[in-house]
């Protein structure tokens, strides 16, 4: 039987096999915890990424204060594998099965919180939590979820904020301790400067929109915010005290070309040319099943070969003249241009030290969207 083991090169794997370069992966541990930790913010890596409890329990060693999710699915995941840290859930929850499911995991992990856009989401988890008869020190810790501009959830600020905190305030079950706003979609500007600007005008209405609900009386301890793309500039406003990066710790083609080089592309797919298609042209045997395209299509490590996806199984790689040719068997290593996604098609991780197998990671919360 095919059991790929610690302590065997990466030789002994089948293809398409998801690798992630060790001492990358921890050299951008390192750079980001470096440079954000010092600024006074805490960190809490959205594992949207890497849906990985023991990457999750790599990154509390090295200073996080827990972590994030987006699904309640992926919460329930994640704490089955063994993590026993506090855990963000920052998508909304909303409908009858999901908010069962919100109160038996809080049941069961007193470390979630969660983030609320409406007073009828709010209501319907203060009503299930009643339902289920959850002790009275049973109080789940909730923050706003503000739209600073993404436009995808979030209450507006000013006064829709201020109404969503108030009622909030008036459910027994849930405990207001927050903020939280992000800013999807600068994520990935080009233009450092741009990308800089309008990530402050969103966190001056992030930052504002805390200051008013402590001058309404709510505690706000926590006003989070940030990703891999906005972070550094996240850290320095005032009044922001939690960042959410997840894509530092292995990049893609689309972050790299956003913020440049600071972080290594640690992950890559491992693949195998199956066939050749002329003088110049391979087809390797990762396709859509092995990386995604929603971001543009994957790159060929050594950037000499052009990639083409080839569907479902396949993509190509093509060569100018004079380049070293590929053959039949020859390996090569994909960066995908989307990670997040990426990841959410391959089972497990295989971490390795200058070629040999060092430790092996389930994707713990695969599929998890719900």
């Amino acid at each position: 039987m095919y059991t790929p083991r610690i302590g065997s090169p990466l030789s002994t794997l089948d293809t398409p096999s998801m690798l992630v370069d060790l001492d990358a992966m921890e050299s951008n541990i390192e750079k980001l915890f470096s440079t954000l930790l010092p600024t006074g913010v805490t960190i809490r890596p959205h594992l949207k990424t890497t849906k990985s409890a023991a990457l999750a329990r790599r990154l509390v060693a090295a200073g996080a204060t827990g972590c994030c999710v987006a699904k309640v699915s992926e919460a329930e995941a994640i704490t089955a594998a063994g993590f026993d840290g506090s855990i963000l859930i920052t998508c909304e929850i909303v409908g009858e099965a999901k908010v069962a499911r919100l109160v038996e995991l809080f049941r069961r992990h007193r470390g979630i919180r969660i983030a609320a856009d409406s007073e009828v989401g709010a209501s319907a988890i203060e009503d299930a939590l009643v339902e289920a008869a959850i002790e009275e020190d049973g109080v789940l810790d909730v923050l706003v979820d503000l739209d600073v501009g993404l436009h995808r959830t979030g209450v507006a600020p000013g006064e829709p904020a201020l109404a969503l905190a108030r009622h909030i305030s008036t459910l027994p079950h849930l405990r207001l301790i927050g903020v939280q706003g992000y800013e999807g979609h600068l994520q990935h500007l080009r233009d450092w400067e741009e990308r800089r600007r309008q990530c402050l005008d969103c966190m001056r209405i992030l930052t504002s929109t805390a200051d008013a609900l402590r001058s309404a009386g709510f505690n706000i301890e926590v006003v989070t915010t940030g990703g891999t793309g906005t972070a550094e500039f996240c850290a320095t406003v005032p009044g922001v005290t939690e960042l959410q990066p997840g894509s530092f710790i292995f990049m893609d083609t689309d972050y790299r070309d956003a913020v440049g080089n600071f972080y290594a592309n640690s992950l890559t797919i491992l693949s195998t040319v199956i066939s050749r298609q002329g003088e110049r042209r391979v087809t390797i045997d990762a396709g859509l099943k092995s990386l995604t395209t929603d971001s543009g299509l994957a790159e060929c490590k050594v950037p000499c070969y052009k990639h083409e996806n080839l569907g479902d199984e396949h993509g190509s790689l093509s060569w100018e003249e004079g380049a070293p040719a590929l053959s039949v068997g020859d390996r090569v290593e994909m960066i995908p241009s989307h990670i997040d996604p990426t990841i959410n098609l391959h089972d497990f991780y295989y971490a390795h030290r200058k070629g040999v197998i060092e430790e092996i990671w389930k994707v713990d919360s695969r599929g998890k969207v719900q």
